[in-house]
């Protein structure tokens, strides 16, 4: 971590309107908010969000509030932490407290795939916004492009429009254990990236 005077002139740039002195605290505290915004939230599943997102909320919250002059009287290093880390508990436990509530599943977390076409359909809406497309579109071209083989891409594609193991076979001249084989490591590839089971 940079010298007190360092991080002394980073919050009074950041008092000017500085985002570059926002990066440079960013770098110095960000490993100390993960790890504390982690402590508070071991106790809860969680899938869309992490320690890191609440660390950036609560960094974001905290510059945000020094630009507009709400903290007139942080002047240091130990004053800047005691701000970010009371900011960074608050939201950590705001998100323990929503992931808990019973209308986000009673701390119970759902992958979309274990809900049925009914739960999807209130959860998304029948129809996609033209934001989750564009979205939705780009997952899917970065999956894909993580193949790297041609064949794998092709299996995939079939599979993501609903064909069966035997139909991919039977379009592609080969046994159905080829395909199953090439699933297994469309999954394993796609696993690795995501860090979760596919």
């Amino acid at each position: 971590m940079p010298d007190p005077g360092t991080i002394t002139l980073c919050i009074e740039a950041l008092k000017r309107g500085d985002r570059d002195a926002a990066g440079a605290l960013w770098e110095c505290y960000f490993h100390r908010l993960t790890a504390l915004a982690r402590a508070r939230l071991q106790a809860i599943p969680r899938r869309a969000t992490d320690e890191e997102d609440v660390a950036l909320s609560a960094f974001d919250s905290v510059c945000r509030r020094v630009e507009q002059g709400r903290f007139p009287k942080l002047d240091d290093r130990d004053d800047l932490w005691r701000v970010l880390a009371i900011v960074t508990v608050r939201k950590a436990l705001a998100l323990a407290d929503r992931e808990r509530c019973p209308r986000h599943g009673g701390g119970r977390v759902l992958l979309l795939s274990e809900l049925n076409l009914e739960e999807v359909e209130r959860v998304l809406g029948a129809d996609p916004t033209p934001e989750l497309a564009a979205q939705a579109a780009e997952q899917c071209r970065h999956l894909l492009d993580l193949l790297g083989d041609e064949s794998l891409r092709r299996v995939a594609l079939r599979k993501l429009h609903g064909h069966t193991s035997a139909e991919i076979a039977g379009e592609l001249r080969c046994v159905e254990q080829t395909v199953e084989r090439k699933l297994r490591s469309i999954r394993r590839i796609w696993s690795s990236e995501s860090g979760v089971g596919a």
